[in-house]
Parts: C-alpha cells; structure tokens; sequence
C-alpha cells in the first residue's frame, strides 16, 4: 500500500511518500520532496523494489499488487507504465473512500502524531525539507525495528518478517 502526506516548514511544504508491505505493516520505501510531482510517488517504488532485491527477495513478476487512493500522481501514465514495466498490478480505491487504505491512513496518522508533532524525533517545527527527511529517517528505523504492533502479536515489523521467513526454511534433518 502507498500513500502520501504534508508536512510543514518554514521553508515551505514538504511531501512525504510511504510504501508499507501489507503482510509485515513494513515501511518498505519512503520519499521526501517538494514537490508533487508523480517522482514523488516513482522514487520510493524504485527504491522498495531495490530493497527487496538486496534482502535476497526479489519481486517477481505478477507477484506483486500496488494499492493506492486515486491520487494524480498515482494514475498517472508514466506512473502506471512504470508499475507494468515490473510486473505490479495496480489497484486504485475509489474516489473519497478512505476505508480501503485506511492502513496507510493509520500509519501516516502514526507518522504526524509520534514523529511530526513531536520533539522526540527533532525539533518541531521543522525548518528545511533535510530536518524532514532526517526526523522522518529516525521514526522509520524505530517505526520498522523497534515499535510494538498489536495486530502483528506485539513484535516490530522487521522480527515479525524474518520470524515468516524463518518459518519458510526447513530445517535440516540429521540422517
């Protein structure tokens, strides 16, 4: 699931682009910007998918399903071919209708209370778009490492990945 939100500063709005796997509630990609221009949204899908082929779990074609709200920058035609190009499905919810992303409703909530609202991450409010991505960069490593998710039985999302992964490889039977 994708998504984005404002954030602002005295140097003007900044965006930040989200890209969490449904499975693990993992932020797999994040973006921060300017401007929104559909780079906004292409930047953090390049990187997620790097990010998978360097964990050794490359997304293969047809495997994998990109959902967002219907969001210009994510219907646009660069946008769609790029996601046709990799072999994604695009799924798009309807118009107004926030309760078929409301996971990424909930974590761009989460983002804005625990990191954008708050002095824990950096001083707010923030000045330039580098104090955004620098306190943004701090919540995504705690939000992924360290944060306890109750849907996801109380465990970060990255123990709760490599718990599934684990799972996957089967033991090795004395003969």
């Amino acid at each position: 699931m994708t998504d984005f939100t404002y954030v602002r500063s005295w140097a003007g709005f900044c965006y930040v682009a989200f890209i969490v796997d449904v499975f693990a509630q993992k932020i797999v990609a994040w973006h921060a910007t300017t401007s929104k221009t559909t780079e906004l949204v292409m930047t953090p899908l390049r990187m997620a998918l790097w990010q998978r082929g360097r964990e050794g779990r490359p997304a293969q074609p047809g495997e994998l399903i990109h959902h967002s709200d219907a969001g210009s920058q994510y219907t646009s035609i660069r946008f769609s071919e790029h996601l046709a190009l990799e072999g994604i499905r695009p799924s798009i919810g309807s118009v107004g209708d926030a309760f078929d992303n409301a996971l990424m409703e909930t974590i761009i909530g989460l983002f804005k209370t625990e990191c954008i609202r708050t002095t824990v991450f950096h001083n707010w409010p923030y000045k330039t778009l580098a104090d955004v991505e620098y306190a943004t960069a701090g919540w995504v490593d705690w939000y992924n490492n360290r944060r306890l998710h109750g849907s996801i039985g109380m465990v970060p999302p990255v123990e709760y990945e490599q718990a599934h992964y684990a799972a996957l490889r089967p033991e090795i039977q004395p003969i």
